[in-house]
């Protein structure tokens, strides 16, 4: 079948992080051609301003130059032609991210929101990819690693021919291009390949049966058969970085190398488990919010924000599923489970922007505030990733205990996820909830106004009492104290009240918090505290251990080049670590 509009991109440049890209049009608009690149991304809601990086641009007909004028920052139309009309240009790609395009001498990724401009009236029609390989023998070994549907491509490489139904499908399979290492396996019969870019030493093998149990666990939850007929995990490693990217049949994940299963060791520690973590966050999104989703994102509207105040129930239910698929499939255990619930409840305690910002207003200002963060963010917002986790908690609680136990969230998400199989439409702003009382036959209007739509604190305590769990707080003993499941029983200590890093120069404090002795005393996001009592300032917490709560101090600092000094008086430490607490036979939601 012949499509209207074909792509081609080359790696031509990898020493310059050049893409280069033709889009051909057989049938050009009689008035002329527009052409459009997205300005965000779907499931990283800020606007990325893509167009930024197109270094040069060109269109021709025929063999000659057509005109061709810029109308926005990222769109741009061709003068009228007849026959065939062809887009040249180039794309810089160098974002190591999960959200943009990358290419060196060593490998190369992109979206398609970075590199394939829309062509105006052709974004539902079919459309043709051909991936070229870079030129030199120094690119010998590359591959192409992608979910998009081949047609014609190399069998052995991967690179040549694919096809996308629409404009829509093309931009949601990324692709990973380079000499990377790859393991496949089978969940509940649809193949799934885990492709690992990036130097390191791992147990692939292992890799692939943990990603397998999380996957059929998920799926299984839903109900056969997956919404995909092939998945691929692409996953690239390296030094400080940590993100992923759902998509429709895909997802794009970054992670330090070091996080990846050793040969010989079984243990899960704590950067794989955050490793299973990632993994099991962007596949559940298969399900919640590339197919289930916001009625605002259907279709999405890339060149603008899409607001919607449901980010708590797609990235917030997510994050709440992420690690319970991890105990529910039998990677962790009970309590390794609770350690990180405890640490969610302690994350969120700790920022004052839980008592400003509800999750709905959290949701819908995810473009300025949650993605534009800055020092005095954790007193000013709060999190629908780590929050709305917890609203998905106490609604899970909430429901098994008014139906005696009888039903729970799972319950709401299939019925969403039938509703979706039946008539594929996005979800009304107030219609998440109505469905889940439709699906559970309980009233939770209640529920809702407070979790919702107040800033009140979320009766964790009383609903995870119900599951044989008791929830206490207590200060934290040091900077690194997240939470746990025993309680110390120490006094508290004495708090600086910020947060900061240890660098050459001194101390960099990060964040200030709301009511704490360093905001009273006057100290800044971004200040440099070079001495403590007239000692050189190293480690916090060993230079707060010498004094008591009530106790006065001096703090010499650095704001830009300026040296201050600043008296305070040191507080307590708050309540702001978790700890959870089990009964014998508690945390009963956990299996099942």
């Amino acid at each position: 079948m012949t499509v209207p509009v074909r792509y081609t991109i080359l790696p031509c440049d990898p020493a310059a992080h050049l893409f280069e890209v033709a889009v051909i049009v057989s049938r050009p608009a009689k008035k002329g051609q527009q052409f459009v690149l997205p300005a965000w991304i779907p499931g990283s809601y800020m606007i990325r301003e893509f167009s930024k990086h197109i270094v040069e641009i060109r269109a021709e007909s025929g063999g000659k130059t057509v005109e061709l004028v810029q109308l926005t920052k990222n769109s741009w139309q061709a003068a009228p032609v007849k026959g065939a009309l062809t887009l040249r240009y180039k794309v810089y790609a160098f974002d190591l991210s999960v959200r943009g395009a990358y290419l060196d001498e060593q490998r190369g990724f992109y979206n398609g929101t970075s590199v394939f401009l829309a062509v105006e009236g052709y974004e539902s029609d079919p459309c043709s990819v051909q991936i070229l390989p870079p030129e030199g023998k120094a690119y010998a070994g590359w591959k192409v690693a992608t979910s998009l549907p081949a047609r014609g491509a190399d069998k052995k490489t991967g690179f040549g021919g694919y096809q996308a139904a629409c404009y829509d499908e093309l931009i949601d399979h990324p692709v990973e291009l380079g000499e990377f290492e790859s393991v496949s396996f089978k969940a509940c019969g649809v193949p799934h390949e885990f492709v690992v870019s990036g130097r390191f030493r791992a147990d692939l093998k292992r890799l692939a049966r943990d990603a397998k149990k999380i996957c059929e666990y998920q799926i299984k939850l839903f109900g056969e058969p997956a919404p995909f007929e092939r998945y691929v995990f692409m996953l690239f490693v390296g030094k400080d970085i940590y993100g992923g990217l759902e998509h429709r049949a895909s997802t794009a994940l970054v992670a330090n190398r070091d996080d990846l299963p050793q040969q010989g060791v079984e243990d899960i520690g704590d950067g794989y488990l955050k490793l299973l973590g990632l993994i099991s966050h962007e596949y559940f999104h298969s399900w919640n919010v590339k197919r289930m989703k916001p009625a605002a994102f259907t279709p999405y509207d890339l060149n603008q924000e899409g607001y919607t105040r449901l980010l708590w129930a797609f990235e917030g239910i997510t994050s709440y599923y992420d690690d319970l698929s991890l105990v529910r499939c039998g990677l962790i255990d009970e309590k390794r489970y609770l350690g990180l619930l405890a640490e969610t409840v302690s994350g969120v305690e700790r920022g004052a922007g839980r008592l400003k910002q509800t999750l709905e207003q959290s949701s819908f200002e995810a473009w300025t505030k949650y993605y534009r963060q800055d020092e005095n963010s954790p007193n000013s917002i709060v999190s629908y990733y780590t929050k709305g986790a917890l609203a998905a908690l106490a609604l899970d609680l909430t429901i098994r205990r008014d139906s005696q136990g009888r039903q729970s969230l799972d319950d709401v998400m299939r019925a969403l996820w039938r509703k979706w199989l039946d008539d594929g439409k996005g979800l009304a702003e107030d219609e998440w909830e109505s469905q889940a009382q439709a699906a559970t036959g309980l009233d939770l209007k209640a529920f809702f106004d407070h979790a919702l739509r107040s800033v009140k604190p979320l009766p964790l305590a009383e609903l995870l009492a119900t599951q044989g769990v008791e929830l206490r707080f207590e200060p934290a003993a040091n900077a690194g104290d997240r939470g746990g499941l025993a309680l110390s029983g120490k006094p508290a200590p004495a708090s600086l009240g910020v947060k900061a890093v240890a660098e050459a120069q001194g101390v960099r404090v990060l964040n200030v918090y709301d009511g704490g002795a360093a905001q009273r005393a006057g100290v800044s996001g971004g200040d440099v505290i070079v001495a403590i009592d007239k000692l050189k300032a190293v480690d916090l917490d060993k230079a707060l251990a010498r004094y008591q709560p009530g106790d006065k101090l001096k703090l010499h600092l650095f704001r830009r080049d300026e040296l201050l000094s600043l008296q305070l008086e040191l507080q307590a430490a708050p309540a702001d670590a978790c700890r959870l607490l089990v009964q014998d036979g508690g945390a009963k939601w956990l299996r099942h």
